[in-house]
């Protein structure tokens, strides 16, 4: 129950209290109330560190270096290892100069702040460190530090909030009436332990005083009064966004209350795109809504919260990799961020120069390039069939992967040409609602077959490789290979291949071929002319002569369910016409059946599968188990014999006296049947 209690309480921490908490743990080494904390090498940017941080030892992907100082809060002793003592309480005012803000204490007095944070009351302060007013512009500090009762006084004020806040009380997305004019102050707080103050991250927080608490943070923070629209409007650089926000209708969105981040298009990126498919985008009032969504975060993300990567969604339901690199933010991996943290009253936008188009604004060319299909896409330019993939026809594109082509790419010709046009389904589809023995209509007039495995989702003899790519008019499904429609029954296909000539005749002398005719879900695993020289010649002869037999051995050869090659990755197991069960496996990428390789795999009929096989697979014979602890009955040593001689003696008048004797003893044994 204590563990449990432990656990929860735990749990109930915010996540600066538990970095913060962890950061003690890696420090206690060194005594009580020492904190690990990570620094940026070359820098004075410092950190407390988390687990993943304590193994990694990197902040943006850059090498930190550990330290152990004082946690919040606490103090040296000489002569006593850590910080055993907890740092004085005192006012406000005094509190600032022990942890880190002179600076701020300085400007309190000047601004004849002091009285108020020296006197009685409960207060907030987030007070810039020393490094953070120094890193301000020249001219920014002498417009304060020349009025210092009204400027100074307001940018000081603006720091305040009229209570006690601790971090616990720092909840993410909130904001607080500062003590100037009650403009608000936003709050962020990040899974990952970091906590912002209108986008300054705090350094050191909960410093408790006898009037309040004083929290240190990374930067002087400024009012903020205008929207993301606003600063859309007014910004120059942003002029093309500016028209494509309002011919979206998104003016509202982005003047409404809430908390979102922008990642607004440059002028510059925008002029980075083929002319071609920005006035496309531009033209088409959905792609263009796709496009400006792509770059807007569900919520605010501050620059500094992001000390390594990760996934953040967008409105248009996408999501998009953020990190970072040293100084620089990153996009999708990419260091394409201009301008960083321009905080307005619903968000946070940061200025890019590069334009991210989502796929759902993309051509199915477009889908394609830089991707694991631009050679099929080179393919289907070459067959002269780009207007397809590049206009407003509802299309899904089955478009093999580069793999498929790594001896490069057929000659295209009439017959390819039609081939490819097979590869192009009308319609745009989503794999997650396709089902097993759906049609598709191609347009190339073929209507091709859906099958659902365990392991796989295939479309005729080919597997999908990937996620879908679905853009603007068409679907991508990256294929594991080049799609062979059916062009036939199975005895179609039989009797179109001189390797199987063999087999067509044992088909049509066992009466077989209106079975093989008919429609239905076949897999045939076919013996090549090859597979039958193999066998004896006496055994052939018999077999041959045999129409029943005949029927028997190629029934074992066709399972009445359809498996393609891509759905074995282990054993499979099919049950035969015959009966017997068939063993599909996949061995150094080459399908066996009943541990025999197969020549030629998928190759595709209207009713079926086939593969070439190069031997005549034999069904095991049926034998009754029998214990070897119990003696053996006669009857059945009788009944055996009888069955065995009652074949033989259909085929020899000779053996027929021998058989009526055995059926004798079997009677005399057993009582009668």
């Amino acid at each position: 129950l204590l563990a449990l209690a432990l656990g929860l309480a735990a749990a109930a921490k915010s996540p600066y209290q538990q970095v913060l908490q962890h950061s003690r743990l890696r420090g206690r080494q060194h005594g009580p109330n020492v904190c690990a904390v990570q620094k940026l090498i070359g820098t004075n940017r410092k950190y407390f560190t988390n687990c993943k941080q304590w193994y990694q030892r990197k902040i943006c992907g850059k090498s930190t270096v550990i330290s152990y100082e004082c946690c919040p809060g606490y103090e040296k002793v000489p002569g006593e290892k850590g910080c055993p003592a907890a740092l004085p309480l005192s006012n406000i005012y005094e509190t600032l100069g022990v942890v880190g803000s002179a600076t701020t204490q300085l400007y309190s007095d000047r601004s004849n702040l002091r009285p108020e944070i020296e006197g009685p009351g409960s207060f907030t302060i987030f007070a810039p460190s020393n490094e953070a007013w120094a890193s301000l512009p020249a001219e920014t500090l002498d417009s304060l530090v020349s009025n210092v009762n009204i400027e100074l006084l307001n940018a000081l004020r603006y720091h305040m909030v009229n209570k006690r806040v601790l971090t616990d009380d720092l909840k993410h997305g909130t904001t607080l009436n500062s003590m100037y004019q009650d403009l608000p102050i936003q709050i962020h707080h990040y899974p990952n332990g970091i906590v912002t103050v209108n986008c300054a991250r705090l350094l050191k927080a909960d410093h408790h005083a006898t009037n309040g608490v004083v929290h240190v943070i990374d930067k002087v923070i400024a009012t903020t009064t205008n929207s993301i629209q606003h600063i859309i409007e007014t910004e120059e650089s942003l002029e093309t966004l500016r028209a494509a926000v309002a011919a979206s209708d998104l003016n509202s969105l982005l003047e409404s209350k809430g908390q979102y981040t922008l990642l607004a298009p440059t002028n510059e990126a925008f002029e980075k795109i083929p002319r071609e498919t920005l006035n496309r985008i531009l033209g088409d009032p959905e792609a263009l809504r796709d496009l400006l969504n792509h770059h807007i975060l569900k919520s605010a993300m501050c620059a500094e919260a992001i000390i390594a990567g990760l996934t953040m969604e967008t409105l248009e339901g996408t999501t998009l990799d953020v990190g970072c690199s040293g100084e620089e933010l990153t996009l999708n991996g990419k260091p394409i961020i201009a301008n960083k943290d321009i905080l307005a009253t619903n968000g946070v936008v940061h200025f890019v120069n590069e334009l991210l188009i989502p796929d759902s604004a993309k051509t199915l060319f477009e889908l394609a390039q830089e991707s694991e299909v631009s050679k099929s896409m080179d393919f289907f330019r070459q067959a002269g069939l780009s207007s397809h993939l590049t206009g407003s026809e509802q299309v899904t594109l089955l478009a093999p992967v580069n793999d498929v082509f790594k001896d490069g790419l057929p000659v295209v010709d009439s017959n390819m040409k039609n081939l490819l046009l097979n590869h192009i389904v009308k319609d745009q589809l989503s794999s997650k609602y396709l089902y097993h023995g759906q049609k598709l209509q191609t347009l190339g007039d073929k209507e091709l077959r859906v099958f659902v495995y365990r392991n796989n989702l295939c479309i005729e003899n080919a597997c999908i490789a990937a996620h879908d790519k679905r853009g603007r008019f068409g679907t991508l499904f990256s294929m594991d290979k080049m799609l062979t429609p059916p062009s036939g029954s199975v005895m179609d296909v039989l009797k179109a291949d001189h390797r199987f000539s063999t087999l067509v005749a044992a088909i049509q002398s066992a009466g077989l071929t209106e079975n093989l005719n008919r429609p239905g879900t076949f897999t045939v695993f076919a013996p090549t002319n090859e597979a039958f020289r193999a066998m004896p010649q006496g055994e052939l002869n018999k077999l041959m002569g045999n129409a029943k037999e005949l029927a028997n051995i190629l029934k074992f050869h066709v399972a009445d369910e359809i498996l393609v090659s891509g759905a074995v990755s282990a054993l499979v197991r099919l049950k035969s016409m015959q009966g017997d069960k068939l063993e599909v496996s996949m061995k150094n990428n080459v399908i066996h059946i009943n541990k025999e390789p197969v020549a030629e795999s998928d190759i595709m009929a209207t009713n079926g599968v086939i593969y070439a096989v190069n031997s005549v697979l034999q069904p095991q014979a049926s034998r009754p188990q029998e214990r070897g602890d119990e003696p053996a009955d006669p009857a059945l040593e009788i009944f055996k014999q009888a069955s065995a001689l009652s074949k033989v003696s259909q085929r020899n008048p000779r053996l027929a006296p021998v058989y009526s004797r055995l059926l004798a003893r079997m009677k005399e044994n057993s009582g009668g049947f």
